[in-house]
């Protein structure tokens, strides 16, 4: 946003803001485009028998779907090394998140967070936030690396590892992201999608509405662009 904003008479505000639907209706229609591109995108079968911890007990990948044909699994940040706090930012997410899986499960659509943690760090956390959805730990399996968030003790102390489709600097042992999967005819498991970093900016709300207010998301002048989200337990 501008330093200081431009007061106009509301004839001029109303021909500035229809010039703007302009631009705003032809992204409308590129963004459905391109959703269309994301769901035409080939299916690769999950090998894998991955196998999770969580409060109903061990589940499988499979298991997750809970008798729907597709599934989203966000991968939230906490490394079992990061002692009772998840990270902040991922909380963040979690907050946008949580409410809706009923309405995506009305549309044949199951959710649930992977993370590296413990499952009893997973629960003591969860309980912490106030979070309903279900959220497992892949502790004793490589599904983190597997699916691109997940980073060996190895490539820390080189400090560059393969996230978002490319060779880059790491900051942590564990990286965010999605992935979505579905089932096939066969009733196998295939994986269909997966997105990071500014790519999982789609399933936080809070930015979007950020977004339509003069200063926007304000985080040009800090140190990194979260510097300024805490646990929704935690601002003043």
């Amino acid at each position: 946003m501008a330093a200081k904003p431009r007061i106009v008479t509301k004839k001029q505000w109303l021909d500035a803001r229809k010039a703007l639907l302009q631009k705003e209706k032809t992204f409308t229609k590129e963004r459905d485009a391109l959703t269309r591109s994301r769901q035409a995108l080939p299916w690769v079968r999950v090998e894998t028998e991955y196998v999770f911890d969580g409060t109903n007990g061990r589940r499988s990948l499979a298991d997750l779907f809970d008798g729907r044909g597709q599934l989203i699994v966000y991968h939230f940040m906490y490394h079992p090394s990061w002692g009772g706090e998840a990270c902040p930012s991922c909380s963040f997410w979690a907050d946008n998140f949580n409410g809706i899986i009923v309405h995506l499960n009305a549309r044949d659509v199951s959710m649930v967070a992977v993370s590296k943690a413990r499952s009893d760090q997973i629960e003591a956390y969860k309980k912490r936030m106030g979070w309903t959805f279900e959220w497992l730990s892949s502790h004793d399996n490589d599904f983190n690396r597997d699916f691109g968030v997940g980073f060996s003790a190895e490539e820390m102390e080189k400090g560059e590892g393969y996230y978002n489709y490319k060779t880059q600097h790491l900051a942590r042992e564990e990286m965010p992201g999605m992935s979505v999967f579905a089932r096939g005819p066969d009733g196998g498991v295939f994986h269909t999608y997966s997105s990071y970093g500014r790519g999982i900016d789609m399933i936080n709300g809070a930015y979007h509405l950020l977004d339509t207010v003069p200063k926007g998301r304000d985080e040009a002048s800090l140190p990194w662009d979260q510097a300024w989200v805490r646990r929704h337990d935690e601002y003043e």
